[in-house]
């Protein structure tokens, strides 16, 4: 029997490194843009966006590179405005910040992913998403 088995792993995401123009954290919404490869927007249901920076992906790609890992599929923590129910899409609303897709705002491209988690109220919390998924 294989101790290694390759296609399982510990983490929940794909990600890959990119260059941000700015410093960015865990669970922050990126957009392709900016003075480097990605950058924090502040337009809602920004069409840009290329993922969330990833707390410890599964699977890295151009892991050579200095920069920032961004989950681009999978399961990873994302800060999130409220109000959101379970399997709602999620867009850029704010800075770095997700939050429910306002249907007349839809712009190809401008879904994240869909939410793993409520949130009640209008705070903004760092819950599970699902990344890629629209």
């Amino acid at each position: 029997v294989c101790s290694s088995d390759l296609s399982q792993a510990k983490y929940a995401d794909l990600a890959e490194i990119y260059v941000a123009d700015t410093e960015v954290t865990p669970g922050t919404v990126v957009v392709f843009g900016g003075e480097k490869e990605v950058t924090v927007s502040s337009i809602s249901h920004d069409p840009r966006v290329a993922g969330v920076v990833s707390t410890d992906p599964a699977y890295l790609m151009n892991s050579e590179v200095n920069g920032a890992a961004v989950a681009l599929t999978g399961r990873v923590p994302c800060l999130v405005q409220g109000p959101v129910e379970k399997g709602d899409r999620l867009v850029n609303v704010a800075p770095g910040v997700a939050g429910k897709l306002d249907p007349t705002q839809y712009e190809p491209g401008c879904i994240i992913g869909k939410s793993l988690n409520a949130i009640e109220d209008s705070s903004v919390k760092l819950i599970e998403i699902a990344v890629g998924r629209d």
